[in-house]
């Protein structure tokens, strides 16, 4: 049994489920010399702090070994597919709730970033992928400098179910629609994936004619507060302005968990990631 070494490493009840979902080996032979959850856990200790790959305590292996495994599986997609099972399980054992919150969280670009190239295509090692990537790269200019926004649909539970990335000066209000369109959870057994949650929380910067619209077509009741130009407006018109939306203040108080899921100080902004493994496996 591998000894966990720090307080963010898999427990062996989250090994337990996390195992029996990665790629098995084709070829026979001697068993590696650094095991994979110790590997995975270097992974996730560098994503979870954001140091450099070569900063990657030695316990958990050599950081080119570490750094291997991460790039392989991100250009394969077998993140994407662990991520996706995970949540198919936890969907499954109800332990995931279907009332979603929207928002987003601006991350500081590498100062090397400024220096890519500008296509990838021509780069040493290009980006790949399963997923393509926009022509800006997801970097921009905002008030912090050279920046990138994670949009993000976070479950009660803080585990997130989508992700979009931007540039860092691209409008929250936009990518609410692309953000809830991503949400698909596969069914372990027969049906449909799971693609329409029964509530969505949002801020006052989604709270657009469009966003409500789009959450009644859909039948998803939503909890988004009024901006205070919408409602003096709607009072100037009186009797000929619509209805103002429902808002229940209690309810929006449960929101609380998409900051703690993209937020949380102690564990950075990288929480949200390529690898949400320990919120799934828990």
């Amino acid at each position: 049994m591998i000894t966990v070494h720090g307080a963010g490493d898999l427990t062996d009840e989250q090994w337990a489920v996390l195992e029996p979902l990665l790629p098995r080996g084709t070829k026979a032979g001697r068993p590696p010399v650094w095991p994979r959850r110790q590997l995975i856990d270097g992974i996730r200790f560098r994503v979870r702090t954001g140091v450099p790959w070569r900063d990657v305590p030695v316990e958990y292996g050599p950081w080119g070994r570490v750094y291997d495994l991460f790039r392989r599986w991100q250009l394969n997609g077998t993140w994407h597919r662990i991520v996706t099972r995970l949540q198919s399980l936890a969907d499954a054992k109800g332990a995931s709730t279907w009332d979603l919150n929207v928002d987003s969280t601006v991350c500081r670009a590498h100062q090397h970033a400024a220096g890519a190239r500008k296509h990838g295509d021509l780069q040493k090692e290009p980006p790949g992928g399963v997923f393509t990537e926009p022509c800006d790269h997801g970097l921009g200019r905002s008030r912090g400098g050279f920046t990138t926004k994670l949009h993000l649909a976070v479950e009660q539970g803080q585990k997130p179910m989508a992700i979009v990335i931007t540039a860092g000066q691209r409008g929250d209000s936009p990518q609410f629609e692309p953000v809830l369109e991503k949400v698909r959870v596969p069914r372990i057994g027969p049906g449909r994936p799971r693609v329409r949650p029964d509530r969505v929380r949002a801020d006052k910067a989604y709270a657009s004619r469009k966003n409500r619209a789009y959450l009644r077509r859909r039948g998803i009741l939503g909890t988004i507060p009024d901006k205070a130009d919408q409602a003096r407006d709607r009072r100037k018109l009186g009797s000929r302005g619509v209805r103002p939306p429902h808002f229940d203040p209690a309810d929006y108080r449960e929101r609380h968990a998409v900051e703690c899921g993209s937020h949380c100080p102690r564990r950075g902004h990288q929480r949200v990631a390529v690898i949400s493994t320990r919120r799934y496996s828990s």
